[in-house]
Formats: C-alpha cells, sequence, structure tokens
C-alpha cells in the first residue's frame, strides 16, 4: 500500500507516520507513505503557495501553479483527495474501502484553503473528517493514515484485532479488562475469568450491543434495529454490566 501526502509542513506528518504501528509497517516495507513538500515547486525566494483572494476577504489562499507543479512531478497514486469540509466523512467502512486500494494520495489545505481550480481540476474527491474547523489538512491527514494505514494486511500484529475494535461491525467495542482480577472495590467480571471461551464471546457481543444501545443508538438504528438474535442474546447476560 503507498499513500503520498502533499502538505506545506511535511516534516509534520513525516514525524507521526514514522511513529508506532505506521513506523513499523514503514520499515517493514508493508505500508509506504511518501511525504510532498508543495513549497518544492515555488518559483519566488521566498518559496510562497499562498496569495490573497480575488475579491478581498480575509486570509490567503493557496495558489494552483506550486500543487499542480509539485503534483505532476510525483505522479502520485490516485484517487487524489483533498481534506476538506465537502468531502464524505471518513468512517470505518470508508477506511476499509480505502484500505482495499493499492494506493490513494492526500492533499493537505492551508489557511483559507486551496484555489478552486486545485479542487475542481486537479483532485479527484475531498475527503472529511468531521464538522469542525481545523488550521490545515495535516492532522486530518495524520487520521487518514492511522485510521486506513492499520487496516491493510500485515500492518498490525493481530489481523483479527480490527475486527473486534469499536464500528468493525456496526457496533461499539465491549469492555475490556486486564490486571489486577481486584481493584479497590471493583473486580473484573467472573465470566471472563472462567475459561469458558463460547460463553466469553456471547457475553462480550451482549456487551458491545448493551453499549452501542445506551451510548450510540444511531449504530443500532442503522444496523436496521435489534435482532430477535440480539435481544435473546442481551437477555442470556441479564446483568447490565459496565456500560
Amino acid at each position: 500500500m503507498r499513500i503520498d501526502v502533499f502538505t506545506i509542513f511535511p516534516d509534520m506528518v513525516t514525524e507521526f507516520a514514522d511513529r508506532s504501528l505506521l513506523g513499523r509497517a514503514r520499515r517493514s516495507g508493508v505500508l509506504d507513505v511518501s511525504v510532498h513538500d508543495l513549497r518544492s515547486a515555488a518559483r519566488d525566494p521566498h518559496r510562497s503557495v499562498d496569495d490573497t483572494p480575488f475579491g478581498g476577504g480575509a486570509g490567503m489562499v493557496l495558489m494552483p501553479e506550486p500543487l499542480f507543479a509539485t503534483v505532476e512531478a510525483v505522479d502520485p497514486p490516485r484517487p487524489l483527495l483533498l481534506l476538506g469540509p465537502g468531502g464524505r466523512t471518513l468512517d470505518q467502512a470508508y477506511a476499509r474501502e480505502l484500505a482495499a486500494l493499492d494506493g490513494f494520495s492526500l492533499l493537505c489545505g492551508r489557511y483559507e484553503g486551496v484555489d478552486d481550480r486545485v479542487r475542481t481540476h486537479l483532485v479527484d474527491a475531498e475527503i472529511s473528517v468531521g464538522d469542525y474547523v481545523l488550521a490545515g489538512g495535516e492532522v486530518a491527514a495524520m487520521v487518514v493514515l492511522e485510521a486506513v494505514g492499520r487496516l491493510v494486511p500485515g500492518v498490525m500484529g493481530n489481523e483479527t484485532s480490527a475486527d473486534d475494535e469499536s464500528f468493525g461491525d456496526g457496533l461499539l467495542e465491549y469492555p475490556q479488562y486486564t490486571k489486577p482480577a481486584q481493584f479497590r472495590e471493583w473486580a473484573v467480571p467472573e465470566i471472563l475469568r472462567s475459561g469458558d471461551h463460547a460463553r466469553i464471546d456471547r457475553w462480550r457481543r451482549a456487551q458491545a450491543l448493551r453499549r452501542t444501545l445506551r451510548q450510540r443508538p444511531d449504530l443500532i438504528e442503522a444496523r436496521g434495529g435489534l435482532t430477535e438474535a440480539d435481544e435473546r442474546l442481551m437477555a442470556e447476560f441479564d446483568d447490565p454490566g459496565p456500560l
């Protein structure tokens, strides 16, 4: 999997991509993250990539020339996605779609955004990480790298880990515990120490359903509501447990 990132702050993205799972995946050759400096194509001594907007207004806008020149010189994997508010919102399903590709690229905006000719003639689509405002696309690009990169086969040590996590099946993850079995007045649920793995699996599923129903009912609704099997499973473990 190859992911190219275009930004005016390449060190910020490179430092992030060199850490933890992504860093190990890069060093092992499983994941190729290439970061490109948009200022590399700037022609003036100050390496300018932005200018004032036509029509007036606050802030600066990234110019088309250095962005087109940098992208065209690299010929990155497509689709090239602009981090912006108008795109499809990243969720776990979208992350899995991107992880199934051979590669894709991200273009980070800054300041008041990019010249609209970049959006309409250079990139293939936009991608959003949520309905809020950031100073630039770098943090958003890191979110995409983390969410997608960890789903690429070979990046995570346990390939089944992603299946049990929140949103893997449209549900929040079941509660997790580790040692000690007793901390202050709170004990780990007895079933998790029983050794009955089939029953543990059913308990975990029931807990995931309950937690999602309480904290994120919209996810239950998106799945078409609770099935009869879901209802029976929750009834089997009538102690709601920690939610």
